[in-house]
């Protein structure tokens, strides 16, 4: 088939209530794909959309078509041949306002292409028409034409007339006797009866011909309504195949960008696991030094324990010490009270000693 997509959109179909003639009913669950096609063989454009398998949207574009924009996201054109109204709501006012350019665009395209089928028609059916010089058009054969009208039926009759006065005209100078006029007659008579049976047999034939052709023309036109139907099958399958192709391209798209988005997540994912291993040697060391750090302070406690203990030893030391000074002092005194004692008694028994 020669029908191809030129542009798609994507937006939610609507029709309009056949039985009250005013509210919209949706034809598609979600937004769906809208596509104007081009059939190069016949020369129209078209809109369909498909939803699964089913067509929702089918339109040729007429040079008489008008797309409305209702608001900034709804649209809706009527469909004279599918005796409906479609209506589109687009997602943004820019989507909307692409669509009515490209429908107005192919609707003049479409009225040029009507205009120009029209000028092809008329040049072929013109020299048809026109009979070349020395020739004369003769009417198809009817059983008006075979039997004659009533001015033809009547001809033979002025003609006999006319051929009546012709011999009598010329019987003037030449004086033919009646016999032979008789016989002029008769033998006119039986030519006209053969003409009349060769007529009459044509006028069978010709009825019987007219009968067959009849049955053929029935024939054909069957023939031409099952072609017909045939042919909307297959520009309905021909829509339905590039509608698949085109949501077959837009899925491949998808597919393609969800895996560019995977492997950006896997990616992701294995940089988050060399931070979380990372992580993981962090915390392996966080944990050896906080038991570094715990043992740290036990041992620091009892550091402090042992300085605590060293400490009460020393001051019990120096008590001790300050004791024994205490005591050296006073025995040191206690020695110079002795000494000053000895030496008052030497003094004393050296003053006797001097004196005896």
């Amino acid at each position: 088939m020669g029908e191809q997509p030129i542009f798609s959109t994507r937006a939610h179909v609507f029709q309009i209530d056949p039985s009250t003639k005013k509210n919209w009913v949706p034809t598609s669950k979600h937004a769906v794909t809208v596509s104007y096609f081009f059939d190069s063989t016949r020369n129209v454009y078209r809109i369909i959309s498909l939803e699964g398998s089913k067509a929702i949207i089918n339109s040729t574009i007429t040079p008489n078509m008008t797309f409305t924009k209702t608001s900034q996201k709804f649209g809706q054109w009527a469909d004279s041949r599918a005796n409906t109204v479609y209506g589109l709501g687009f997602s943004s006012e820019s989507h909307l306002v692409k669509f009515a350019e490209k429908f107005a665009e192919f609707k003049e395209a479409a009225r040029l292409a009507k205009e120009k089928s029209h000028e092809k028609t008329e040049l072929t059916s013109t020299p048809s028409q026109e009979s070349a010089p020395g020739e004369t058009l003769q009417p198809p054969l009817t059983p008006e034409t075979i039997n004659g009208t009533n001015e033809d039926r009547a001809s033979p009759e002025t003609q006999h007339v006319e051929s009546r006065a012709e011999p009598t005209q010329n019987a003037l100078p030449f004086s033919h006797s009646s016999s032979s006029i008789s016989k002029h007659w008769e033998a006119e008579l039986a030519a006209l009866k053969g003409n009349n049976a060769k007529l009459t047999a044509a006028l069978l034939e010709s009825t019987a011909n007219v009968k067959q052709w009849k049955q053929q023309l029935a024939a054909y036109q069957e023939e031409a309504e099952r072609l017909h139907k045939r042919v909307t099958e297959l520009e309905c399958v021909s829509g339905q195949t590039t509608a698949i192709k085109t949501q077959k391209t837009e899925l491949n798209k998808t597919i393609e960008e969800l895996e560019l988005a995977l492997k950006y997540k896997e990616e992701e994912l294995e940089r988050l696991k060399a931070e979380v291993e990372s992580t993981n040697v962090f915390h392996s060391q966080k944990d050896s030094l906080t038991q570094k750090l715990q043992d740290t302070e036990s041992r620091n406690q009892a550091l402090e324990a042992h300085l605590s203990e060293l400490e009460q030893r020393l001051e019990s030391t120096q008590m001790e010490r300050e004791a024994f000074q205490k005591s050296l002092c006073s025995l040191l005194q206690l020695l110079d009270t002795k000494i000053f004692e000895l030496t008052e008694l030497r003094d004393s028994l050296a003053k006797l000693i001097e004196t005896s």
